[in-house]
């Protein structure tokens, strides 16, 4: 009880200071800015990164790898790992590469992957990143085809359409003078998806794991999904284990989404830590600007400091005031930051939306008066225009540890500031300042 007074000392400096002096306002505004920038721009980056991230674990990699399992064994192998708590679907494929030409002479080349038709349906993180534009998961027919979106645009076919698929091994018998027919295949479309991922729609076919045999004699690998992706280790070692009691399937080859993609994830998450820092160094700025300001007010009231030093204010307690008030603007600029950053990146695309709005009305306003001098008119604004980025709209992400981490940035920089700041107090001798007054 005997510091009651510091919080109200401290908030009369904030909000009654004596030169009028709009510092305090000022570090709120920095503090609020920086928190606002970082959570929104880490938002974005998150959405990017984490949209690209699933796309490959969902799609391409999977969670969990099991090779060198025998075909005869595939089945009795899926049955094992289901026993394992923690996963949750087990999906045979085969995978090959392969060239790919449409109807109308457009080719490219492409990563085939022949999966079972009840794929889909098991695995619903696949399912959850699949977008069919036209058709549907249809690979009934040994002769149907899964095309990515932009794969189908470069080779110029649609649904219903037929595509032939050459395989790696039969182009090189084609220059030999080789009987290459058992590596070429024709297929129908009947499915064109989109993942978002463009490597992935550019680049890659689903079709029948019956059919991929025909391209392909080794054993079919298992994909495996886990219902929590971060707890791979040890649904590592449980599967290794599952499999080894089953006779022919100890030399099973098991592995992680960590291992396959370890260079990629680490650069993401060395550029994301980059942009941490970069955007942090917000909070130095405005750090020292609060350690300035806050040196100004111990000087400017050296004598009210002196007077409550002289009535049994100890130095600690004095200091405590200053501290208060980078605490009260840390507080502030922080939560007022962190809420806006929040509303906004759980809306980015309508936050953009608003921003072209007003750039455009003021490009329209500028062509009405090019118009009537006979000048050239200036186009429409867009940040993101789909025919030079391949997004539809910005995807977002907000990881609330993240923010946590954000919001006390901006606040601890605030409070060390003042902390430093206030060191000036201990300089200030009651006697001589109280000595002519």
């Amino acid at each position: 009880m005997r510091f009651k007074w510091i919080p109200f000392i401290a908030a009369r400096y904030i909000f009654r200071p004596r030169n009028k002096s709009p510092s305090s306002v000022l570090s709120i505004l920095g503090i609020g800015v920086g928190v606002f920038a970082l959570v929104v721009i880490i938002a974005v980056m998150n959405g990017f990164q984490l949209s690209f991230i699933e796309s490959i674990l969902e799609i391409s990699s999977y969670h969990l790898r099991a090779g060198s399992v025998p075909a005869s064994r595939t089945e009795q192998a899926g049955e094992a790992l289901l026993s394992v708590p923690g996963i949750e679907a087990v999906v045979p494929y085969r995978e090959f590469q392969a060239l790919t030409r449409g109807e109308r002479g457009g080719q490219h080349a492409v990563i085939v992957r022949g999966v079972e038709e009840s794929a889909f349906m098991h695995d619903r993180g696949m399912a959850s990143r699949l977008e069919f534009l036209e058709g549907f998961f249809d690979i009934a027919d040994e002769q149907s085809a899964l095309l990515g979106s932009e794969l189908a645009r470069r080779l110029g076919v649609k649904t219903g359409e037929e595509i032939t698929l050459y395989s790696v091994p039969s182009i090189f018998a084609a220059f030999d003078d080789q009987d290459a027919d058992g590596g070429m295949k024709s297929f129908t479309v009947t499915g064109i998806f989109r993942t978002g991922f463009y490597d992935c729609d550019t680049s890659w076919a689903f079709i029948g794991i019956d059919s991929a045999r025909a391209f392909s004699d080794a054993d079919p690998v298992l994909g495996i999904k886990l219902k929590n992706r971060f707890y791979d280790r040890q649904a590592l070692e449980l599967a290794r284990k599952s499999l080894a009691a089953i006779p022919g399937l100890e030399g099973a080859e098991l592995s992680s989404w960590r291992d396959y993609n370890r260079s990629f994830f680490g650069a993401l998450r060395t550029e994301k830590l980059f942009m941490f820092i970069l955007v942090g160094l917000i909070f130095i700025v405005v750090g020292l600007n609060i350690f300035q300001a806050q040196r100004r007010a111990v000087l400017e009231h050296r004598e009210e400091i002196g007077l409550l030093r002289a009535v049994g204010g100890g130095e600690s307690a004095v200091r405590l005031i200053f501290v208060f008030d980078g605490a009260i603007v840390g507080f502030t600029g922080a939560a007022a930051g962190l809420v806006l950053g929040l509303l906004v990146a759980s809306d980015i695309s309508a936050f953009f939306t608003v921003i072209e709005s007003i750039v455009n009305f003021f490009i329209y306003i500028i062509n009405g008066i090019a118009g009537i001098f006979g000048a050239g008119y200036l186009g429409k604004f867009a940040f993101f225009s789909p025919a030079v980025f391949y997004v539809k709209e910005i995807p977002t992400r907000i990881i609330p540890r993240e923010a946590v981490i954000i919001f006390l940035f901006g606040f601890l920089s605030a409070l060390l500031a003042a902390w430093f700041a206030s060191r000036k107090v201990s300089r200030i001798r009651p006697a001589e300042v109280l000595r002519y007054e």
